[in-house]
């Protein structure tokens, strides 16, 4: 993975996995032990599926940028709707508390979807491959005036 897109999931994992640990907590001084394995469960679920969409994504912008913005939103509705599909599997659970799931998954997917939208704002990303100095010359075009 390039250094770019590491950095890109960095910025996004971190801040999840932090108000993952916060929402755990509160989970577990709420519901008790349950709560803390659902605060648990739901925050590695997110991050899971979202690292791999991110994964996919930076995938397809390298191999085939025209699919970009089609397969973003593509994307983001399916995670969206493979979440919503986890909450219903999982909503009569007796191995953790499934509001604390549920709150944790949606707590998580926010923050990750802000903190990703704000990585993507302070990225210096270039928008033109810059030329380079080593060019040969008879590749150059034009008068050298």
């Amino acid at each position: 993975m390039p250094s770019n897109d590491a950095r890109n999931l960095l910025h996004a994992a971190v801040p999840t996995a932090i108000v993952g640990a916060l929402t755990t907590v509160a989970s577990g001084v709420i519901a008790g032990g349950k709560g803390a394995l659902g605060g648990v469960v739901g925050t590695l679920v997110v991050i899971a599926f979202m690292g791999l969409g991110l994964y996919a994504l930076q995938r397809t912008a390298k191999s085939l940028p025209q699919l970009f913005q089609a397969m973003g939103m593509m994307l983001y509705v399916a995670q969206l709707l493979l979440l919503m599909i986890f909450v219903a599997v999982f909503k009569d659970t007796s191995l953790f508390n499934p509001k604390a799931f549920a709150v944790s998954l949606v707590v998580s997917t926010i923050v990750w979807m802000a903190a990703q939208a704000r990585a993507h704002m302070t990225a210096k990303t270039l928008y033109v491959e810059p030329e380079s100095d080593q060019a040969p010359a008879a590749n150059k075009v034009g008068s050298p005036s």
